[in-house]
């Protein structure tokens, strides 16, 4: 989800993945990889992609999320019923939260 999503943004901004390893200072290597999917990208080099990749920060850090959650649970039997009690115990939890 989220190496799809920078992948598409990069394209349409014409970039050049050395541009953004460069930007990010990181290894051309290492960004491909973000890229690609088989490693994941830190939080901050998120924050820094929204702004090189001019898109919203919240929705790349949510598909960023997405895809750390995504690789804990996808083999596991019940991923969806482990998915649902985590859903409802975040709304539990922002229920109980003081405003």
């Amino acid at each position: 989800m989220f190496a799809q999503k920078i992948r598409q943004l990069r394209e349409e901004k014409q970039l050049f993945q050395r541009q953004i390893s460069a930007a990010l200072e990181m290894d051309n290597a290492l960004y491909c990889k973000i890229e690609s999917g088989s490693r994941q990208a830190r939080r901050e080099q998120v924050i820094k992609l929204a702004e090189l990749l001019d898109t919203n920060q919240e929705e790349l850090l949510k598909l960023w999320l997405a895809d750390k959650v995504y690789e804990i649970v996808s083999e596991e039997d019940g991923a969806n019923d482990v998915l649902n009690i985590v859903a409802e115990s975040i709304v539990e939890y922002k229920k109980s939260k003081p405003l």
